[in-house]
């Protein structure tokens, strides 16, 4: 609302037209602020603007705001009601009408404006919603709706504003919205992945096939498997935030959902029907490691919880999904793992595994199996000649024949300085020297592809027969490397014998 002229003293005019009994205890006793003013100088403004060629009156105003102030200062307060002075605080309306510069101030100027302009057209009732201060400084943000009254349009020397004070409304849509904005920020700046999904479809699904007598659900999606891509297609994704595109290399959140047939994919089926599964069993809140992929095609590890919201479980519209991208981890894992079971400079399988697997074939077969000691000869004349690094450069080649020449169920394996033993399950003493002949087939491509030092392999062959001593093959084929070993000595001097053990017989 407008503020008087601070110069002025309020005016209450008994002989008003409109004033008669009922109508002042109706102004007094009103639940809302009101006051009755004199908008007549304001007129009279307006029409020497008129007279001087003004035509737009914000343009006008706009270049002088003391224009603002002077239509500011031509009303004149003729009257306020009690629940006025209880909502600016003011003891009476002589106190109030004094201080009225404490009340209509800061942004209330660029309020007025838009009450002026209404007038300014020819608008009896005119309605904004501004700022106010009470006496003591509090912010009121109040809704005012003025209205000449009827038969004073033509001086406008009665004008009848109301107030409602719109403060709790406004701070509680602010808290709001400040909530809302803060409850937004932390779902965009999350640092893990979320989604809200939409699963009331996959509910109505799940509801049918509950009505339709289906008891073992899981047996139901053996039976059915393209019930889960169903389900999965059923699912709407309402919102991801930043870290989603960021960690799916979606450049935005359209491209996102209009390729997630290539994320969700392959393994995130068997994945999506353990979740149904869960849902069917009324687990409403689930965590497990599931597969995805980003749009570049990149193998993603994650950690994935998901919840249906407390509110929604009558209808599972509300979901809330995090992803933790666990990749990096499972890499370091399966490294780990790796080379629990592998020979970090060969690539073969490692003493481990060997012992490992030699139990297990001992256990259980397949028989016979076949055994092929193998060492590498002239390691110690390269080392000592030529250095380590290029002993174990050698080494790596052997790793490379035997890991391109064994192929599953066989076993390859590092089980010592310059010592390999190849295992065959399943495999007769011919299988096991086509074997062998394939090993030696490889050797002479590599030592082609690699010109310089020589690869050369000692090898010895045994088979174990249902019933036999896995040990003693081994020995046998132990034996029968050192036998060839010794022939290859004997054709390149110097003639070496390992000190370290002697061949049997």
């Amino acid at each position: 609302m407008p503020p008087a002229n601070p110069r002025q003293h309020p005016v209450t005019e008994p002989s008003a037209p409109w004033v008669d009994t009922d109508s002042d205890a109706i102004f007094d006793l009103a639940p809302v602020s009101l006051w009755l003013e004199d908008f007549s100088a304001l007129r009279s403004l307006f029409e020497r603007w008129r007279a001087e060629g003004v035509t737009d009156l914000a343009a006008h105003l706009a270049a002088d705001p003391a224009r603002i102030q002077a239509c500011m200062h031509s009303l004149r307060v003729l009257r306020v009601n009690p629940r006025t002075l209880a909502l600016f605080k003011a003891p009476d309306q002589a106190t109030l009408c004094s201080r009225l510069h404490e009340v209509f101030r800061d942004e209330m100027r660029d309020h007025v404006v838009r009450e002026l302009l209404p007038l300014w057209n020819g608008q009896t009732l005119v309605e904004n919603q501004t700022v106010n201060y009470t006496l003591d400084g509090e912010r009121l943000d109040v809704l005012v709706r003025m209205r000449i009254l009827p038969g004073h349009e033509s001086t406008w020397d009665r004008v009848l504003v109301s107030l409602e004070d719109l403060t709790a409304r406004i701070r509680a849509e602010n808290s709001l919205s400040a909530s809302e904005r803060y409850a937004r920020d932390l779902f965009e700046r999350s640092p893990v992945s979320l989604w809200v999904e939409d699963f009331s479809a996959v509910k109505a699904l799940l509801d049918e096939v509950r009505r339709s007598g289906i008891e073992d659900f899981r047996v139901f999606l053996k039976v059915h498997p393209e019930f889960v891509t169903r389900c999965m297609q059923e699912i709407r994704v309402i919102d991801v935030n930043r870290q989603t595109l960021k960690l799916f290399g979606a450049p935005d959140k359209t491209t996102l959902l209009a390729r997630l047939h290539e994320i969700f994919r392959d393994e995130m089926t068997e994945s999506f029907a353990e979740q149904l599964h869960e849902l069917w069993a009324g687990r409403y809140t689930q965590e497990r490691e599931v597969i995805n992929h980003s749009l570049a095609g990149d193998t993603l590890h994650l950690h994935m919880q998901f919840a249906v919201l407390e509110d929604h479980l009558d209808c599972w519209d509300l979901v809330l999904v995090s992803l933790v991208d666990i990749t990096a981890r499972k890499k370091a894992e399966a490294y780990l793992e790796y080379l629990g079971k592998h020979d970090v400079l060969t690539r073969l399988r490692n003493r481990a595994f060997f012992n490992e697997e030699l139990s297990r074939l001992a256990r259980k077969g397949p028989w016979p199996v076949a055994v092929l000691a193998i060492d590498v000869n002239g390691l110690k004349e390269v080392n000592d000649d030529l250095g380590h690094a290029a002993g174990d450069a050698l080494l790596r080649r052997a790793g490379e024949v035997l890991g391109k020449a064994v192929d599953a169920p066989g076993v390859a394996a590092r089980i010592g300085g310059d010592e390999f033993v190849v295992l065959l399950p399943g495999c007769d003493e011919a299988g096991a020297q086509e074997g062998q002949a394939q090993i030696q087939q490889v050797l002479e491509l590599n030592n082609q592809f690699y010109p310089g030092r020589t690869l050369s392999l000692s090898m010895g062959l045994a088979v174990c027969p249902t019933g036999g001593s896995l040990e003693a093959a081994l020995q046998a084929a132990d034996r029968a490397m050192y036998e060839d070993k010794a022939r290859y000595y004997e054709h390149h001097a110097p003639t070496r014998r390992r000190s370290d053990r002697t061949p049997a017989g």
